[in-house]
């Protein structure tokens, strides 16, 4: 069995290239998806078929809470949560939590949660979430964004290194130049984009992790 693959990334609206590649003399076979350190990669990097994947083992996840919901206390499911579902929706998250497949995801979220606080399955998860202390996906999200630009700091630009001109968006990172929407959508802009809506006095701790981590938590 041949381990190489060849993968042809492409927007939607370009048509595929019939491309071939050669090695050794032999053609490289073409695939829509493959399997990378367990995130499923397809042609247009929409995270769809990853998404996919990931709905019947956060299906299995919240049965089993179900099952066991009779017999353990709330703190007991808490945990159940963060070691069954938490683990399988956090992983990779930055790259497809804004896919708008990931809405799927979030319905499954807000079903355990509504399990565990043995809540109706019409009622508002807000105030549930919070309850539990519990991440919303979305918030999930965005926390994770922020914590790869702390650990990557270096990767990024401040205004401040752009020009000299004292202005109240120093702090703020440079935004590069991007028309390509899929581009857009990636960890590298989205995170610029979102950390630039931080409050200021949240962005003067980005340098010192430990307390911009305790500031981010503090305000969601």
């Amino acid at each position: 069995m041949t381990k190489h693959i060849f993968l042809q990334f492409q927007t939607k609206a370009n048509k595929e290239n019939n491309t071939q590649i050669l090695y050794s003399n032999k053609i490289i076979a073409t695939t829509k998806s493959i399997k990378f350190l367990g995130l499923t990669l397809d042609t247009t990097l929409n995270w769809k078929h990853y998404i996919g994947e990931l709905i019947p083992r956060l299906n299995k996840a919240c049965h089993a809470i179900r099952s066991i919901k009779p017999f353990m206390l709330p703190n007991v499911l808490r945990s159940t949560y963060f070691l069954y579902a938490h683990s399988i929706m956090s992983y990779g998250l930055i790259f497809w939590g804004n896919s708008t497949d990931s809405d799927n995801i979030f319905k499954i979220q807000k079903r355990i949660i509504r399990i565990i606080t043995n809540s109706n399955k019409n009622a508002s998860c807000r105030e549930l979430f919070k309850n539990l202390n519990i991440l919303p996906l979305q918030s999930q999200y965005i926390y994770s964004i922020f914590l790869f630009i702390t650990k990557n700091k270096d990767q990024f630009s401040p205004n401040s290194h752009m020009h000299t001109i004292n202005t109240r968006h120093n702090n703020n990172l440079c935004v590069p130049a991007a028309n390509l929407t899929l581009y857009q959508k990636g960890v590298y802009y989205s995170g610029i984009k979102i950390f630039n809506h931080l409050p200021t006095t949240i962005k003067n701790l980005s340098d010192d992790k430990n307390k911009f981590q305790i500031a981010l938590k503090n305000s969601f």
